[in-house]
């Protein structure tokens, strides 16, 4: 997962200033993978719950985060945390809420943040504007293999639906920063099969991609390297209380 985008340091600052909390403070990262979020979290002092399902992924954070204060990794999901009652301040999820069952999920951090439930969805969303990035788009939902179903699921959160249905109503603060990567041509073909929907060596739509990321990367290219421009998005809210549901 190296070539995937980190966040912003002051998207983390903005959250903590929203929930109010502080160094020390107890956060649970969903679906931690491997480490991108939490990184930042232990960076700002927090004490971080990182809770990944897969091995390969926890087991790679573990390697690169394990020496840092305040990590534990915890092999767990969003939906069975394993985390105590009431034991964090925060859950944040990063890049992973649509992998997450809502309702277990909304009943679980219930169960595990403290009242009144503060919670932080994170997405990194790549923009689609200038010639560079229109024509990426172009080469992911022609040679791409399920990229309509995920450009479909992306428009439905960011269209409002998502995002209210999980808070149930109650209100929510959207906090939205810049962003960017910047890669060389090995760092833009890493880049571009990171991605789930890229067909990988093998796949009949393999070679054509290639090449459509060759032709890209060639007329586009600015000192060597290509820029992919982010909207970092964070979603503030409260869950309300575990009993009260207010």
């Amino acid at each position: 997962m190296r070539y995937r985008p980190s966040y912003p340091p002051a998207i983390v600052d903005a959250i903590a200033r929203e929930v109010g909390i502080s160094a020390g403070s107890r956060v649970a990262d969903l679906g931690s993978g491997t480490g991108i979020m939490t990184r930042l979290l232990l960076a700002r002092g927090f004490e971080v719950f990182a809770i990944e399902p897969n091995g390969p992924m926890r087991e790679a954070a573990e390697r690169d985060l394990g020496a840092m204060r305040g990590f534990h990794s915890i092999d767990g999901s969003a939906e069975a945390t394993t985390l105590p009652d009431a034991s964090v301040d925060l859950a944040i999820a990063a890049q992973a809420f649509h992998w997450f069952d809502v309702p277990k999920t909304r009943a679980e951090l219930r169960r595990v943040v403290r009242e009144p439930a503060w919670v932080a969805l994170v997405w990194n969303d790549r923009r689609l504007e200038g010639p560079f990035l229109e024509a990426y788009e172009r080469a992911l939902l022609e040679h791409g293999t399920d990229y309509e179903k995920v450009r479909h699921q992306e428009k439905t959160r960011t269209g409002g639906q998502v995002i209210p249905a999980f808070f149930e109503g109650r209100a929510f603060r959207e906090i939205v920063m810049e962003n960017e990567q910047r890669f060389d041509r090995d760092g833009f073909f890493g880049r571009a099969l990171s991605s789930s929907y890229v067909p990988q060596a093998g796949h009949p739509k393999h070679e054509a991609m290639m090449r459509a990321l060759d032709a890209i990367f060639a007329e586009h290219a600015s000192g060597g390297e290509v820029v992919f421009e982010y909207d970092t998005r964070a979603f503030v809210g409260r869950l309300g209380g575990r009993e009260s549901g207010v």
